[in-house]
């Protein structure tokens, strides 16, 4: 089919509602490909923990991006997507982003002010000595409305107060970042027809999901994926590490934390995650809800596509 116009589907929502499974469906009844938007999944030889899932008949892009060594940043997959997503469309394909990292997402359909400023690898190396309230000390200095933005997650990332201290710093010296603004905005195009749909659901509903995956992702042989992590030399200290579930074996690895304690571990800071990303996602108002507890989710979602989808094409047949 020839699109009159590119269309750009995104599938997000918080960890556990079936986002991936669904887009597999939906790509193959209107003619898609799937593109990850999860920063956990870009990471290579790290599939069962991130959860990745394959299926034949369906292109994913965005998985093995970076060596689970590499600090990969919002920046790289801003450049590598858009390339990707340019291809899916000079293919009359229709590119579905997938996943529940908002701020990837953010990257492609609006975004960001600061993803081409460059990593300092002075001022990080001049950072590494640095604790956690030292970190925000010195961002409280250089720039104190982001420092007072920043959520109680954030201020305790020391990832994340590194590179808002690295931003300040490249601000300082180049001033704002409005035209780099306008610029990322136009990078999709005006002219892109977007849609976001967001799945939902009750906490009881996400935490029985949640434990069965994690159960799943232990029979699949998660322990041994992350033994051959560290025999090829992938350390603790590294960003793939700090994902959900790699974070929570360090202790049961090095710390003597028991099989159950990690387990537990494990699911409660899923759930917050959940919260998080939900938190994030409401705030989006052209994201159109649907309840994953609601029998009628999928024909619902499938009919609120397909008028979508099928608006200013020149073929109309599903």
């Amino acid at each position: 089919m020839e699109l009159q116009t590119k269309k750009l589907l995104v599938i997000c929502g918080p960890t556990a509602t079936g986002k991936t499974s669904l887009g597999f469906l939906l790509a193959k009844k209107f003619n898609g490909e799937i593109v990850s938007s999860d920063s956990r999944q870009v990471y290579k030889h790290m599939d069962i923990g991130t959860g990745k899932e394959w299926d034949d008949s369906v292109k994913i892009w965005g998985y093995d991006l970076a060596e689970p060594n590499d600090n990969y940043s919002v920046s790289e997959y801003f450049k590598s997507i858009k390339l990707v997503i340019s291809d899916i469309w000079q293919r009359n394909k229709l590119p579905i982003i997938v996943g529940g990292t908002g701020f990837y997402i953010k990257s492609l359909i609006d975004g960001i002010a600061t993803v081409d400023i460059p990593k300092n690898e002075n001022l990080r190396i001049s950072l590494e000595k640095l604790d956690i309230n030292e970190l925000f000390n010195k961002l409280a200095d250089l720039d104190g409305a982001k420092a007072a933005s920043l959520n109680s997650s954030d201020k305790r990332n020391s990832r994340r107060l590194v590179r808002a201290i690295e931003i300040a710093v490249w601000n300082t010296h180049h001033g704002t970042q409005k035209q780099i603004v306008e610029k990322r905005k136009k990078v999709l195009d005006k002219n892109v027809d977007l849609l976001m749909v967001g799945l939902s659901a009750s906490h009881p509903r996400i935490l029985n999901n949640i434990k069965d995956r994690v159960d799943k992702r232990i029979n699949e042989g998660f322990v041994l994926e992350v033994e051959n992590l560290l025999k090829i030399g992938v350390s603790w200290k590294h960003q793939s590490m700090k994902s959900l579930g790699y974070k929570e074996s360090e202790a049961f690895f090095k710390e003597g934390l028991t099989y159950e304690e990690f387990i537990s571990q494990w699911i409660n800071n899923e759930m917050k995650y959940a919260k998080r990303q939900m938190t994030w996602f409401k705030k989006d108002k052209r994201i159109n809800w649907f309840d994953i507890n609601d029998i009628n989710f999928h024909q619902n979602m499938v009919n609120l596509i397909s008028k979508w989808y099928y608006l200013d094409t020149h073929d109309k047949k599903s």
